[in-house]
């Protein structure tokens, strides 16, 4: 297995590193774009089976951590105590599109907390569906945080800063014993040593992590793999795999959205999550491997493309699954009158 590793260097704060070409688009016979970005696929011990880039310069992992950073939801007791469902558990690790599948269960969770939407610190956002957004605008109403993609993971911060006792308005804070909780179990998960972390704000104002691309990809493996962690954090890890296997439509959404697709296809084999400004992951549930990868532009088109690929080199799609997958992996580029005008081409090697 080919294995292309660029040692990091010395980059200043501001700089990205030399990775490669990953994705490149034609119009007619010309090359018009192109996304350069990293990947790894690393198991549960912390091998890079294989990668490209530089997989170990650090990245802002964004909403890829959900699932890491709903862990001490289960692990403290306030998922048993609150009596929340494998529907809450889906929407904990999700990015969704506030269709009513998603903000009516988040509403009964907040009403189970004796909370409501004006807990959630996420901010406001438009809701990611378009129908539902349409809907919603033409009842002449705005988006609330109900609304935001994050709703279903700060409504579980919420659970469990209330069941530990800290005050809902400080369930963000860095320093708040849930927010503690949080960073030590995604530390763990991801083997991430002093120095090799930080932390920063996220879109909805709950602390982000960067780190390292490949340890992104060990704390997949783990979680969808915890055959080898304790009894209590692998407990948690099954609870939240199952409940994505059994929700897809949760994590995401019914319109065009990959992680929902990747879900369903495979029957939770897969275990996919999409992060900001084009950082993706994918644990394989029972193989002991995850894939991280981050396209330096953010272009979240040429993200999708290229976990596509990837998943296709790797091995980690059937046919069967693949032909179900077929609108993600078309190359041909069409215009708005349908006429072919060029392709996209992937480049893993």
């Amino acid at each position: 297995m080919l294995l292309r590793d660029k040692q990091p260097g010395a980059q200043g704060a501001g700089s990205f590193p030399e990775n490669p070409v990953l994705l490149r688009r034609w119009r007619g016979d010309w090359a018009e774009s192109q996304h350069r970005g990293a990947w790894a696929l690393v198991d549960g011990a912390g091998d890079v089976k294989d990668g490209a880039g530089d997989f170990r310069a650090p990245i802002f992992a964004r909403s890829s951590t959900k699932s890491l950073q709903a862990l001490p939801l289960l692990e403290s007791g306030a998922a048993k105590h609150f009596g929340l469902t494998t529907q809450d558990f889906a929407l904990a690790c999700s990015s969704h599109n506030a269709e009513d599948c998603h903000t009516r269960p988040v509403l009964g969770l907040l009403d189970r907390l004796e909370l409501n939407v004006g807990h959630l610190l996420c901010g406001s956002q438009a809701p990611g569906d378009p129908a539902v957004r349409r809907e919603l605008f033409s009842r002449g109403e705005a988006p609330s945080a109900l609304h935001h993609n994050c709703s279903g993971k700060h409504a579980g911060f919420l659970a469990l800063g209330k069941h530990l006792g800290v005050a809902p308005e400080e369930y963000l804070l860095p320093d708040s014993e849930s927010q503690l909780l949080v960073r030590r179990a995604v530390l763990e998960m991801c083997a991430l040593e002093e120095g090799e972390w930080g932390l920063a704000m996220d879109g909805c104002s709950a602390p982000t992590f960067r780190m390292p691309l490949h340890k992104l990809a060990l704390g997949m493996a783990r979680i969808s793999d915890p055959q080898n962690l304790g009894a209590t954090r692998a407990d948690a890890c099954r609870h939240l795999t199952d409940a994505v296997a059994s929700h897809p439509a949760l994590v995401a959404g019914t319109h065009k959205r990959l992680c929902t697709d990747l879900a369903r296809v495979t029957r939770g084999r897969l275990f996919p999550k999409i992060g900001a400004e084009a950082v993706y992951v994918v644990g394989v549930c029972g193989a002991d491997l995850g894939l991280a990868v981050k396209i330096d532009d953010g272009n979240s088109e040429a993200m999708n493309r290229v976990v596509l690929g990837l998943l296709m080199k790797l091995g980690l799609l059937s046919r069967n699954e693949l032909d179900e997958l077929g609108s993600w992996t078309e190359d041909t580029l069409h215009n708005a009158a349908g006429l072919a005008v060029g392709r996209t081409e992937v480049l893993l090697g």
